[in-house]
């Protein structure tokens, strides 16, 4: 690969703390516990992330808004940003028309996921393009959203998340078959495997597939990733 494998640290955002995922089960998410920081107050585990890594790239899933429909979380998004300065934000907060995700883009607060979970066409992925990152969302093997923004490769921007979300948290290991395939069948993208981990050792086995990156919590709260993993 041309550029260097990049992780990109995760935060799950829930009634304005941060929560530790685990297979996707998202009701069941409770404040995160983390060495990095002292609390669950987003903008300190925020800096405590990127402090660890050096991340240039910190991805946030507001699950209020994904799950509940809420409006962003952008008081909290705010002192996130705050809290890392030059820093770039992937928010996912469940962006399902125009109007919110180009009300979030009006905030200047990073650049909006597209989740295919969130999605009912292939609408607002087509209308937002590189503006945006689109999020291919499958759980247990099933494809979340429409099968059309699944099956057609045209309407997806340059950026793609492969979000495996039954692996979230869980220590399983990347879906390496998948994002063999994806890598594959579409280099002109970059991919990022989301789900699953575990280690720098599945870091270097993405990066020898093709993929870009990695979206990461787990093993950067549990010690096993920091610094050299996103710099090597």
């Amino acid at each position: 690969m041309g550029d260097a494998f990049e992780v990109i640290p995760v935060i799950d955002l829930r009634h304005g703390l941060v929560v530790r995922a685990r297979a996707g089960m998202r009701d069941s998410y409770a404040p995160i516990v983390t060495p990095l920081a002292k609390g669950s107050a987003p903008a300190d585990v925020a800096r405590g992330l990127i402090e660890a890594t050096g991340a240039a790239t910190l991805y946030v899933a507001d699950l209020d808004a994904i799950v509940e429909g809420a409006s962003p979380d952008l008081a909290s998004l705010r002192r996130i940003a705050a809290a890392c300065p030059g820093v770039t934000l992937w928010v996912d907060a469940g962006f399902r028309d125009r109007d919110s995700a180009d009300a979030f883009l009006s905030e200047e607060l990073g650049r909006p996921v597209i989740g295919s979970e969130s999605q009912t066409d292939a609408a607002l992925v087509r209308a937002l393009g590189d503006r945006a990152v689109f999020s291919l969302d499958t759980r247990g093997g099933q494809a979340l959203g429409p099968a059309c923004l699944h099956a057609d490769a045209q309407a997806w921007p340059g950026e793609v998340i492969v979000m495996t979300l039954a692996s979230i948290g869980t220590g399983a290991g990347p879906d390496m078959a998948r994002l063999a395939g994806l890598a594959a069948a579409h280099p002109g993208r970059r991919f990022y495997a989301a789900g699953g981990v575990r280690g720098p050792e599945d870091l270097a086995a993405l990066a020898a597939i093709g993929v870009a990156g990695a979206l990461v919590a787990s093993a950067i709260h549990d010690r096993r990733l920091g610094r050299g993993a996103v710099t090597g």
